[in-house]
């Protein structure tokens, strides 16, 4: 006996329910694109110009070394929100068709360099921003005589361009960064990866990512628990304990924003980079066992 299977024909209302419902969640994609992009823009501007004013308010250097620190990383967060929200706006409203506006990959390739730099570089900054209140609170006769204004630039420098060359080492390998599985932003190649390079890259990435949270976090311990011993030990200097205890208070803020905002997507790189480890020392460990047997 045969059985004659027919195809439902699709009523004009259910593909008319079916286009609203993809244009609804495209335009929403849109309006959260701009909306977080705006929002990161206004809050960062704002925190810059309270922060430039409190840098010539304050001449300490104590003082001023945080704020310089503080304020380069506002300004690299700032064009962090204000490249990659641009560039994810302009993919949007062009329907993601990178084939048409991208066809040379040079736009993927710098959302995928600003995505890291703007994802390392605030964090190196936080965990130097620790790092110089550490010094400050736990050694201060070593930080006010051997850590100048000048030296807390040359590390600034230092951190920018190395994030700057880690972002920039796919180029320089010739490598291009690839466009993710939403087709709305690029990174380094996260399926499908057969190569030690593109391994590399995730790895690295994850690793200084977590890296820099871990020395924000120690540093942070640290200084938090030399200020609760100075505070019950003496009941001298309390307002350069105070100043302390402020900019203690603030790191701790930019950490867990950090960690929050940052940790899920660091371990999903490393997860992702091991996983594909792992299965590449299976399937050559399978490869030499049917070379033996």
């Amino acid at each position: 006996m045969s059985t004659n299977s027919s195809i439902q024909p699709v009523s004009p209302e259910s593909e008319l329910l079916s286009n609203t419902t993809c244009q609804l969640e495209e335009d929403l994609s849109i309006s959260f694109s701009i909306i977080f992009m705006t929002v990161g823009i206004l809050s960062n501007s704002l925190a810059i110009a309270i922060l430039m004013k409190a840098y010539q308010r304050f001449r300490q250097k104590y003082k001023s070394s945080f704020l310089l620190l503080a304020s380069a990383l506002v300004i690299t967060d700032f064009f962090g929100h204000l490249i990659n929200g641009t560039i994810a706006v302009f993919v949007y409203a062009s329907d993601k068709d990178w084939i048409y506006f991208d066809k040379s990959n040079i736009l993927c390739s710098i959302f995928g360099i600003c995505m890291v730099f703007s994802g390392l570089c605030p964090l190196f900054l936080g965990s130097l921003m620790a790092i110089e209140r550490c010094i400050g609170v736990t050694k201060p006769i070593f930080h006010s005589t051997k850590i100048t204004t000048k030296h807390v630039k040359m590390m600034l420098s230092g951190v920018c361009f190395f994030a700057v060359f880690v972002a920039l080492l796919p180029i320089l390998g010739h490598r291009d960064y690839k466009i993710q599985a939403s087709r709305t932003w690029c990174f380094y190649k996260t399926d499908e990866i057969k190569d030690w390079e593109d391994r590399f890259y995730l790895l690295l990435f994850a690793f200084l990512g977590l890296l820099a949270l871990g020395i924000s976090f120690v540093c942070n311990a640290i200084t938090g628990i030399s200020l609760l011993k100075v505070k019950f030990r003496s009941q001298q200097h309390r307002q350069g304990r105070s100043h302390h205890f402020e900019m203690v208070i603030q790191l701790l803020g930019i950490m867990c924003v950090s960690c929050i905002c940052w940790s899920p997507f660091l371990v999903t790189m490393a997860s992702i980079g091991m996983n594909i480890q792992f299965d590449y020392i299976i399937s050559r460990g399978l490869y030499f066992s049917r070379q033996i047997t």
